[in-house]
Order: C-alpha cells, then structure tokens, then sequence
C-alpha cells in the first residue's frame, strides 16, 4: 500500500502559464499536477491534488489530510503573507510538511518575505519554479521510508 500525500495549491495558481509568466514560468496548473504524479509514482507515493482561490477549502483539505495523509506540500500562494487560519490548521497535521513557492519571494515585494506557512513547515523550497513541487515530493518519499515497489 503506497504512502498518500496532500499537493495543495492556493490562489491564483489555477492561472499559472498565463499569469505573470516572467514571474511564474509558462507551465499551467495541470503541467504540475502531471510532474507530481509522476514524480510521486516515481517514489512510491500516491498523492491527490487540489487547487483552490478560497482559504476555507484548503483549510478542509488540511483537516482531511490528518486522516487519510503522510505528509502534505504547500504552495499557499497569497495565503502565505496573510493567513493564521491556515497556519492554525497545519499545525494540527502530524506529518512533515513542505511549503513550494515558484518564484523567490525573498527577491519581491517586502509583503512577501513574511510566511505564516513557514511556522508549520518542515522545510520551505522558493525560487526553483515548479521543479519545487518535485523536490518536495521527492523530500517526503525520503522522510516517509518509501521506497518504489519492484516492477
């Protein structure tokens, strides 16, 4: 039985490829959601993944995740400058969490440098564009002892 874990993205990123692509690279949404399949099946896991522009659905998905998931990856977008409910609920999950930003919020606007998010997480991976989601993926699959299952 493979390891579940949580891909959950935040606002706006439902716009990825089309929006602000010098900052956030040309691939969409389900380009991601593709290379994290793929890189979860590479590791033995099996994820869902979830896009929402409301911060009660992720915060949903949180809460769910502390039943059914071993470790979760976080891009918040937005949701990380601003958000103690989404904090408060990460803290509730017992399992590592990484938090994904695409670009490198350090290099941007002051407002950005601060992460709620960060509080909660295991470890933060900022600026690798999307390639970010698999590092994650590929960090939970070594934390969690999964190995691939023999062909």
């Amino acid at each position: 039985m493979t390891k579940l874990i949580y891909v959950l993205n935040g606002p706006n990123l439902n716009l990825l490829g089309r929006r602000e692509p010098e900052i956030y690279g040309h691939e969409t949404l389900a380009d991601v959601e593709a290379d994290c399949r793929a890189t979860a099946g590479e590791c033995g896991l099996s994820l869902r993944f979830f896009q929402s522009n409301r911060e009660y659905e992720l915060i949903d998905w949180i809460h769910e995740a502390r039943a059914d998931a071993e470790g979760i990856v976080i891009n918040p977008a937005a949701f990380t400058h601003t958000s103690v409910a989404i904090l408060d609920a990460l803290k509730t999950f017992s399992g590592p969490i990484f938090e994904v930003h695409i670009s490198n919020v350090h290099q941007r606007e002051a407002f950005r440098h601060h992460s709620y998010v960060s509080l909660a997480a295991t470890g933060v991976i900022a600026g690798f564009g999307v390639a970010g989601y698999a590092f994650a993926i590929r960090r939970l699959g070594q934390l969690l002892a999964v190995t691939k299952p023999p062909a």
